[in-house]
């Protein structure tokens, strides 16, 4: 293999399993088995196996891929999906909630990504944006209204560092860069979504509260926000995407080639 094509091609089977030619046009991303196990239930198929290093599955022109967690797999995930050229790739994560505002079980709806996790600067200068596609995220909103759920709209922090809620430093830095939340992965995807011309958004399910000692994510309360609340993270990401495809319109919302 010599070109970066045939690259990606190849590594996009081999992590999924799946043939290239079994992949829809529209991508739902997210880090969690269960959340695939929900989009089959939902598209009334049969549960995915295992086979793969990124559970995969498609239904009616979507396809649903637990890529794993951070940002490096974040950005793999991106350039493999390069070799099939998605028209709209939608990102269904959990984050932890910076703002008093926000409570477990809210939606976070990012304008942009604050690109504090490294592995986007390998893809581009420090001056450029995180910004997912605005036709896609006003598809999420749309049906984050047509099931009568609010949201909060404002910045996430993408962060590489997993364990850092014992340390008061870091928890100050995130409370001055006024964002809403803080994950992962979705500055990564904004980043190499637009390095690769895949439009990309995301629709954050608040899962924990970090900023307080009270707040931090525990097996018992993880349990208790995905039984709540993950269906229907799953159901509104699946009708975003159906908005788009069945109305025919353009997700791009920035001129890629220059």
């Amino acid at each position: 293999m010599k070109t970066r094509q045939e690259i990606v091609e190849n590594w996009l089977q081999r992590y999924t399993k799946q043939p290239l030619d079994s992949f829809g046009k529209f991508i739902l991303l997210t880090n969690f088995n269960n959340y695939v196990d929900i989009f089959c239930n939902e598209m009334g198929i049969e549960s995915v196996g295992y086979d793969g290093n990124m559970r995969c599955v498609t239904a009616e022109g979507i396809t649903m891929i637990n890529f794993g967690i951070g940002s490096p797999n974040a950005a793999l995930i991106m350039d493999l999906l390069s070799a099939v050229k998605p028209e709209a790739c939608l990102f269904l994560g959990k984050c932890g909630g910076i703002s008093d505002k926000t409570h477990l079980g809210d939606y976070i709806l990012p304008l942009a990504g604050i690109r504090g996790e490294g592995t986007s600067g390998d893809y581009f200068p420090p001056e450029v944006p995180a910004l997912p596609a605005f036709m896609l995220q006003r598809a999420v909103s749309t049906s984050l209204r047509d099931n009568n759920q609010d949201y909060w709209t404002g910045t996430v922090y993408t962060t590489n560092r997993r364990v850092w809620e014992h340390d008061e430093r870091f928890k100050t830095y995130l409370r001055e860069t006024r964002a809403m939340a803080v994950d992962m992965e979705t500055a990564t995807l904004f980043s190499c979504g637009f390095y690769n011309h895949i439009p990309t958004g995301a629709l954050l399910l608040v899962s924990d509260n970090p900023m307080y000692e009270e707040g931090i994510k525990t097996e018992e309360s993880d349990r208790k926000v995905t039984q709540n609340f993950a269906e229907q993270h799953v159901r509104i990401g699946i009708q975003a995407l159906k908005l788009i495809s069945g109305q025919r319109k353009t997700v791009r919302h920035l001129k890629y080639d220059w």
